[in-house]
């Protein structure tokens, strides 16, 4: 069965975002939102790999779907149990079309956002989908444990596209950005557009979710299980 998730209907009240997941065709460029998060790109001559470690094996299906939209293949693997830190490392094959990105993003061995970095509804779509979180009343962007050099450029894009974040450390729940307020919730969740659909769900909804039209109002999302992926590699 594909990971791909299926299509969902237009939603005929909501209006088209200039930056929402609507507004173009998915693109490697939109993976510069896993690098604006906990991912890591590394090169090798002409080539590069882009990895992720993610928490839930919904989010597995996910990631490899998206991967496989932009034209590159993926594995996974489970790392971290004799820590007690079990989590699934997503990994691309060395492909050369993600070389620019790497340029782009790795400068003297550091890896951190180029001078131009913006987002958009897609790239945020990708990270969301990779290390967002609900956080009632609002709503975690997780970041990248070593990429405190670049985490300015990262909340100016978020501040760009109408979602000023706050900054939180490790030791209150971070390294993430937290996005709060009715507004910016219904801004990320315009953006993004609806949650995907993996073949196995979490219990709650790690997007964020549109409320009832009858209620006028956007809802942060609820948390998400930790359910394993599938009993294979994708």
């Amino acid at each position: 069965m594909s990971l791909t998730p299926p299509d969902h209907p237009t939603d005929p009240v909501r209006q088209l975002s200039l930056f929402g997941t609507e507004a173009a065709d998915p693109s490697l460029a939109d993976l510069a939102g896993l690098l604006a998060g906990p991912a890591e790109v590394v090169r090798m001559g002409g080539t590069a790999r882009l990895s992720i470690a993610v928490d839930a094996g919904w989010r597995v299906h996910v990631l490899v779907a998206e991967l496989a939209l932009r034209g590159l293949a993926a594995t996974w693997e489970t790392v971290g149990e004799e820590t007690g830190e079990r989590r699934h490392l997503v990994r691309t094959s060395y492909a050369s079309t993600l070389a620019p990105l790497a340029v782009a993003w790795l400068r003297a061995g550091a890896m951190r956002p180029p001078a131009n970095f913006h987002l958009n509804g897609r790239r945020l779509r990708i990270w969301l989908a990779a290390a967002g979180r609900a956080d009632p009343p609002g709503f975690l962007l997780r970041l990248g444990a070593a990429d405190e050099a670049g985490r300015g450029r990262v909340r100016a894009a978020l501040a760009a596209v109408g979602l000023p974040g706050e900054l939180l450390d490790a030791g209150a729940g971070g390294p993430a950005y937290r996005i709060t307020g009715r507004r910016r919730l219904a801004r990320l969740a315009e953006l993004v557009g609806d949650g995907p659909r993996p073949r196995r769900r979490p219990t709650g909804r790690p997007f964020p979710r549109r409320a009832s039209p009858t209620r006028g109002s956007w809802c942060p999302a609820e948390g998400a299980d930790r359910r394993d992926p599938p009993t294979r590699s994708p």
